[in-house]
């Protein structure tokens, strides 16, 4: 009797010690969703392929916010939760600039003879351009005022500052001088054009007109958000991997010390990865508010926050990683919100890194953990 008790606290002990319980739920609800997808694409394809397209549209956005985050993590191990808010500067700069400037129109006003597609390609650039110079120069000196002088204290004290600055950013927004407490409607810099896909082909669909049934719509914005987020992640993978800078930025992230005794001047190192990483996340605020024409002073806290869940999903530290954690986030919410409830999308996407803590910390591209200086 006692031999097979002890067997069977044996068994209880591994079973608890491998997580076999853990795992198995996990494959269960993996098959569950599975089962899910696979059911809702034959009730409907065309109808799963749309969800599809808009959850690309979703990630890619996403993916510009994420990188801000990997990129500040891996060189100072500092989650800076006051990215979502730059996010939300980025927006409203667009919209002061259009809005109040007409920044998007400028082309067209110095050359009127310019076609009228390559006059609105030049204004959005020019818009987006001034939106990730603002956010780079506020990441900048939030840096250098805020997190550089804590930059030998405990963890936890930057955090905690990170969180600060966050809230200040939203609530000094929401003055009447500022950006206002009010939700405000984004003026697109560019018409929507809408296309639909369809088994005759492809075709432009006319203001007021309806789709057809069994068809996929697919618009300007959302080629506009996938070009302009490729564009600046081939970028960014440019600087990092092939520039003077982004060999100092993977030195100082594997090891401060060593690379201050190689003439890296690491503090400079760091504050220009916060200014490229909000530049991106200005980038962003632009083509989100695009895609979702409405802008308030909160309006980056639920995106950061997704935007960091695909971050470690991807493996935080990791380009790739935030990229393909993005966009399984973006098309997480969407099909979450088609298919179970709209606000189930929130739940689903903070469950995926609950899970993703459980099975693989390090994340998709992760790799374990340096303590370096």
């Amino acid at each position: 009797m006692n031999a097979s008790a002890a067997q069977k606290n044996t068994f209880v002990e591994t079973i608890i010690r491998r997580g076999l319980l853990g795992k198995g739920f996990l494959v269960a609800l993996a098959l569950l969703a599975i089962w899910k997808l696979v059911i809702s694409f034959m009730a409907g394809p065309s109808v799963f392929v749309q969800q599809v397209v808009n959850g690309l549209q979703l990630g890619f956005v996403y993916a510009l916010i994420a990188l801000g985050y990997t990129m500040v993590y891996g060189i100072v191990r500092l989650i800076n939760f006051a990215h979502g808010d730059v996010f939300m500067v980025g927006a409203f700069s667009s919209y002061f600039a259009i809005a109040r400037w007409n920044l998007n129109e400028w082309p067209s006003k110095v050359i009127p003879s310019l076609p009228g597609w390559f006059s609105n390609a030049l204004g959005v650039i020019t818009v987006i351009l001034l939106s990730m110079v603002t956010c780079a120069f506020l990441a900048f000196v939030i840096e250098r005022v805020a997190y550089k002088p804590l930059r030998d204290a405990p963890r936890i004290s930057a955090l905690i500052t990170a969180i600060g600055v966050s809230f200040f950013l939203e609530y000094f927004g929401a003055l009447p001088f500022v950006f206002t407490s009010n939700f405000v409607t984004y003026e697109r810099p560019i018409s929507v054009i809408n296309w639909v896909i369809s088994t005759s082909g492809i075709y432009m669909l006319q203001a007021g007109e309806k789709p057809p049934d069994n068809t996929i719509i697919f618009s300007n914005i959302s080629l506009l958000i996938i070009i302009i987020s490729l564009l600046l992640l081939f970028f960014l993978n440019y600087l990092v991997q092939r520039t003077r800078i982004g060999k100092a930025m993977r030195a100082a992230a594997y090891d401060k010390p060593t690379a201050r005794l190689m003439g890296i001047n690491v503090d400079g190192i760091i504050s220009v990865t916060f200014a490229v990483g909000a530049s991106l996340a200005g980038a962003a605020g632009v083509l989100y508010a695009t895609a979702f024409p409405q802008v308030y002073f909160v309006m980056g806290i639920i995106p950061g926050l997704k935007a960091f869940v695909a971050a470690v999903l991807g493996g935080i530290g990791s380009i790739p990683g935030a990229l393909v954690g993005s966009l399984i986030i973006g098309e997480a919410e969407v099909l979450s919100a088609a298919y179970i409830s709209t606000p189930m999308r929130d739940a689903v996407a903070f469950s995926i890194l609950v899970l993703v803590l459980l099975i693989r910390p390090t994340g998709l591209f992760g790799e374990p953990s340096r303590e370096k200086a």
